[in-house]
């Protein structure tokens, strides 16, 4: 499981890559021939196991027919696609529509102390899904839609672009499907903010790859205004860019920006939320207080997992079977963290997937969201890709195709249905 790179050696001692004289002056007919002849197959890949996850997650609904009997908000409506655009869905549809009312406003409503408040969500989604409603025409659902689905896209992209770098074509074009049928990989085609978020995590992490500097920047400074765990992408693309700096590898100013721009996104919006709340920590008081949501070590993890190990479920936010998917995936981290060590990637990778994984088992949450959360890890991808490629066309076929009829359960109907994504 050998990779060009390793942590004793950076990505930003690649050679750089030669120049084709061609490029400059292809037309953009000749541009989309190539991109579609690199990133087709991935892609083609991506969208078979997606639609048959979807698929099988719109049957089971069906099937059941449970959605009926629930609240539109919270998991129900009165077609199958309206589950789509439930729970954190209803809440960026909020914002794309009324913008932000930023306040802490006191309650005694069971444990929580705070109502919830839209600002809690960041910009980003909810700005292109008014973009594309406005364009578009459609509603506020479907564009958020729109938006997830192509954005899920662009992320099997750069999830194969970064993959071929360190791991070869077969295997990243595998690491694309893996992305299409991992667990939490329901919300890549709802209302939800995460397939944009993969789409700009990996490419800003190809950038860095290819040492275009600016571009890294640039792209984690935009997904800091789309998920707060964005920090763990800035703080990788950070460690790179001291990497080279402290190498003298490529200049000063390259790196440089890229350690100045990344973490402006995220650190401006929360800025932003709490000045307008009146506090410097208001918007993690708000968090705190109306989700229950905070860093807490690790605490509400340990209990979660101590009580599922003895069938109890006393802990806040349980639900069993999303709950046990969730400690499956846990138990899996070790030997996924441990497999891709031994492939030795870059630092920069190891550090960005470390800190997620830390951010999200470190916290109170729902713990049945550690599936969705964990989804941005995508160069766990990797070594699961690397031992699938083994397996013959037919073979591959069979198995991604299994696993994504499969996944229409366990990553969409457990998540929408029997627990909270």
């Amino acid at each position: 499981m050998a990779m060009a790179a390793s942590p004793d050696t950076e990505v930003v001692e690649r050679p750089d890559p030669p120049a084709d004289a061609g490029t400059a002056q292809e037309g953009p007919r000749a541009w989309l021939r190539r991109a579609a002849a690199e990133y087709g197959p991935a892609l083609a890949v991506f969208a078979a196991v997606r639609l048959i996850a979807f698929t099988s997650f719109m049957w089971l609904l069906s099937w059941s027919g449970e959605y009926l009997t629930k609240n539109p908000r919270f998991g129900g409506g009165k077609h199958v696609w309206d589950v789509l655009g439930g729970w954190d869905g209803w809440w960026y549809q909020q914002v794309a529509l009324n913008g932000y009312d930023p306040k802490l406003v006191p309650t005694t409503s069971g444990p929580w102390t705070l109502e919830q408040n839209s600002v809690a969500f960041f910009p980003l989604y909810p700005g292109m899904i008014k973009m594309v409603s406005t364009v578009t025409g459609l509603g506020p659902q479907g564009a958020g839609i729109a938006v997830s689905v192509l954005s899920s896209f662009v992320a099997a992209a750069g999830v194969y672009a970064v993959a071929k770098l360190l791991a070869g074509r077969r295997a990243a074009v595998i690491a694309a499907g893996v992305w299409g049928v991992f667990p939490g990989s329901g919300v890549e085609w709802a209302v939800y903010s995460d397939s944009l978020f993969v789409a700009l995590a990996a490419w800003a992490c190809y950038f860095v790859l290819t040492r275009n500097w600016l571009a890294a920047g640039v792209t984690s400074f935009v997904a800091g205004l789309n998920r707060p765990t964005s920090a763990a992408l800035a703080a990788a693309v950070g460690v790179a860019a001291l990497i080279a700096l402290w190498k003298r590898k490529d200049g000063v100013l390259g790196p440089l920006s890229a350690l100045v721009i990344a973490p402006l996104g995220f650190v401006g919006y929360i800025a932003w939320a709490s000045w307008r709340m009146g506090s410097w920590s208001a918007y993690f008081e708000l968090q705190r207080g109306a989700w229950l949501h905070y860093f807490d070590w690790g605490k509400h993890t340990g209990n979660v997992i101590e009580n599922l190990l003895f069938g109890h479920h006393d802990y806040i936010f349980g639900y069993p079977t999303e709950d046990l998917i969730a400690l499956f995936l846990v138990f899996s981290l070790p030997i996924l963290i441990f497999l891709l060590v031994r492939m030795r990637p870059p630092v920069f990778l190891l550090v960005y997937t470390g800190i997620t994984i830390v951010l999200v088992l470190g916290s109170q949450q729902i713990f049945g969201n550690t599936s969705r959360y964990l989804l941005p890890c995508f160069p766990l991808f990797l070594p699961i890709a690397v031992a699938l490629k083994r397996l013959s066309r037919a073979s591959l076929a069979v198995t991604l195709g299994t696993i994504a009829a499969a996944s229409g359960w366990y990553a969409g109907y457990v998540l929408f249905e029997l627990g909270i994504p």
